[in-house]
């Protein structure tokens, strides 16, 4: 905006000083070069307008794109997270029923042992 501004003002101080000096055939001249430099930087303006749109809009999209990602992201990581820990407990309970089996064998083995050092006794 300040910029078409200062181009309004540079073109009125040429068209001002070109004028009052100058035929009717200059002025008209002047005037269709003011009018074009006008045009071009109303132009000019509005292609850096589109332009920084354009690249808003490409910075918001990558913004979706990473948060999207990140998000999966968290996502994996908290699925195999659960799994480690359902592995994890799996073979932990599993080496709680192996060892509750091996314990409960020692001991039959003992009662069997037991029970034949009994019967050796009263058979003495």
């Amino acid at each position: 905006m300040k910029v078409q501004k200062i181009f309004g003002f540079i073109i009125a101080a040429v068209l001002f000083t070109t004028l009052s000096a100058c035929s009717k055939d200059d002025m008209k001249s002047a005037k269709s070069s003011a009018e074009d430099a006008a045009e071009s930087v109303s132009d000019a303006t509005s292609d850096a307008m589109d332009a920084a749109g354009d690249m808003a809009s490409d910075a918001a999209e990558s913004v979706g794109d990473a948060t999207s990602d990140a998000v999966d992201a968290a996502g994996d990581m908290a699925s195999d997270a659960a799994e480690g820990a359902e592995k994890m407990a799996a073979n932990a309970a599993d080496a709680v029923e192996g060892a509750g089996n091996d314990a409960a064998d020692a001991a039959s083995d003992a009662m069997d042992e037991a029970s034949s050092e009994v019967d050796k006794a009263l058979h003495e």
